[in-house]
C-alpha cells in the first residue's frame, strides 16, 4: 500500500472511540499499520473492520493509566514511528462533585496516560534518531469551561509536549498537541438525549458557527505528524472553529452589533 505513511507503523490511544476510529481509518488509508490501544473491547474489532479495507491493525486491550498495561501493549507492537495521544476521559463537570479519588483517576486517564506511552516509545524513537508524538488536549486546557480535573490534565498536557519538543529535539523527535473543540462524537447523542438543541446552543460559542468533525481533527493530526511539519514541533494548535480567537457572544453585546 502507498500513501504519506506506507511503512509506518502509528500507534492510536483511545482507538475504539469516535476521533479514535476517524484517526485509525485516516492514517491507514495512507498506508500506515495501526497500532490501536483501548481499554474497551471494541477495539479487537478493529483488526476485522479495518481489514475490509486493507488496513492492518495491531490492537491492544489495555488502560492506559497503568504503565504495566502500557508497557506490555507496546512490547507487542515493535517499531512505532508516530504515537498519537488519543485517549482521554471526562467524569466530572464541576469541582463540587469531584472528590479526591475522582480527581486522581481523571488525571491518570489523561494526562499520566500520555505519559506512559510517550515513555513506552521514546527509546526506540532516540535509536532511530525521529520520530513523531501528537498528544490530543482540549481547549479545556486553555480556558476554564467545566469538567476542571480533565482540564487540568489537558493542560499539563501542554506543558509536557514543550517538554517533549525541547528534550528530545536533538534527536529527530518532533512532539505537538492539538486542542480540539466540540467534536461531533457519538458522546453527543448521549448529551442530546437530556437536551435536544444542548448542539445548537453551543454553536453561538463558535465563530464558524458549528462545532467541528472528527475527521477536521485527524486531518490537523495527520499535518503534525508528517514529514510536511518537519519543522514544527512543541506547537499547540487549537482545532476549534475558532472558539479560542475570542468570545463571539459577549462581543455582539458590547458592540450591539451582530457580526
Amino acid at each position: 500500500m502507498t500513501g504519506a505513511f506506507a511503512g509506518k507503523t502509528v500507534a492510536i490511544t483511545g482507538a475504539a472511540g469516535g476521533i479514535g476510529q476517524w484517526l485509525c481509518r485516516f492514517f491507514g488509508a495512507e498506508g500506515a499499520t495501526i497500532a490501536a490501544v483501548d481499554r474497551n473491547d471494541k477495539v479487537l474489532e478493529l483488526k476485522q473492520s479495518l481489514g475490509k479495507d486493507g488496513i492492518t491493525v495491531k490492537a491492544a486491550l489495555a488502560d492506559i493509566g497503568s504503565p504495566d498495561e502500557v508497557k506490555q501493549a507496546f512490547a507487542g507492537f515493535g517499531d512505532v514511528h508516530v504515537l498519537i495521544n488519543n485517549a482521554g476521559v471526562s467524569r466530572y463537570p464541576t469541582l463540587s462533585v469531584t472528590d479526591p479519588k475522582g480527581w486522581e483517576a481523571d488525571v491518570n486517564a489523561n494526562l499520566n496516560g500520555a505519559y506512559a506511552c510517550a515513555h513506552a516509545v521514546l527509546p526506540q524513537m532516540v535509536e532511530r534518531r525521529s520520530g513523531s508524538i501528537v498528544n490530543v488536549g482540549s481547549v479545556n486546557g486553555l480556558h476554564a469551561l467545566g469538567d476542571p480535573a480533565y482540564s487540568a490534565a489537558k493542560a499539563g498536557m501542554i506543558a509536557m509536549t514543550k517538554a517533549l519538543a525541547l528534550e528530545y529535539g536533538r534527536y529527530g523527535i518532533r512532539a505537538n498537541i492539538v486542542l480540539p473543540g466540540t467534536v461531533r462524537t457519538p458522546i453527543w447523542d448521549e448529551r442530546k438525549a437530556k437536551d435536544p438543541e444542548v448542539l445548537k446552543t453551543l454553536e453561538r460559542w463558535y465563530p464558524l458557527g458549528r462545532i467541528v468533525e472528527p475527521d477536521e481533527v485527524a486531518r490537523v493530526i495527520a499535518f503534525l505528524a508528517s514529514d510536511a511539519a518537519s519543522a514544527v514541533t512543541g506547537a499547540a494548535i487549537p482545532v476549534d472553529c475558532g472558539l479560542t480567537a475570542g468570545n463571539i457572544v459577549m462581543a455582539r453585546e458590547l458592540t450591539l452589533e451582530d457580526f
